[in-house]
């Protein structure tokens, strides 16, 4: 396993470079996150670069209210990615979207709450490439049993990859991380909340 000393996007080249040898190993899909579409440019150039064969499946953010229904990826840049050829999945965080609400209104936890803070005691990367993956799954991008890798980051950009078999995330406890093949060495003291998001 690639350890990187610090968290963050400077990780991204390496992270791309590990994740896409990896998935031409295993003749498999790659799965990132890139909201904005900083981190799926970089991925691409490196997927072109290694001549990777498989399918790239970038992992967006739903729009928001609080941005008056604006999506952090802009229409253009959505549509230049898809030229590429990557596939764009935008879903709701398998890990928080419904529960945060009932936790903000309620002021309680819940159960995928939790999970994501376990998750998260191994980097916010790994819980981003967990997440990344069971949405995938749900939008029938992936093929089911099949093992996938998976990017993720803290923040913004790629700092960690895993090999995981996603389960549904109505069978979300099936998912299995197979492999860690980077993340970040030490992590910074990130508060109670923890919540990052990856672009």
């Amino acid at each position: 396993m690639l350890l990187f000393s610090q968290p963050g996007p400077h990780n991204t080249n390496a992270a791309a470079v590990e994740g896409i040898r990896k998935a031409k190993q295993l003749n498999t899909d790659l799965v990132f996150a890139s909201s904005s579409g900083a981190t799926a440019r970089i991925i691409i150039a490196e997927a072109r670069k290694q001549g990777f064969p498989g399918k790239l499946i970038d992992v967006r953010s739903v729009s928001d209210a609080q941005a008056r229904g604006l999506n952090r990826m802009d229409a253009e840049t959505k549509r230049e990615l898809e030229a590429q050829g990557v596939v764009i999945v935008t879903a709701g965080h398998a890990l928080s979207s419904g529960e945060r609400g009932l936790s903000r209104q309620f002021s309680g936890v819940y159960p995928l709450e939790i999970m994501a803070a376990t998750l998260r005691t191994l980097g916010q990367g790994v819980k981003v490439c967990f997440e990344c993956a069971v949405m995938a799954l749900d939008a029938d991008m992936i093929e089911w049993g099949k093992p996938v890798v998976a990017l993720g980051g803290t923040a913004s950009g790629a700092d960690t990859a895993v090999v995981i078999t996603p389960g549904y995330s109505a069978s979300i406890l099936t998912t299995r991380i197979h492999e860690i093949l980077c993340k970040p060495a030490l992590m910074p003291d990130s508060g109670s909340s923890g919540r990052n998001s990856s672009t």
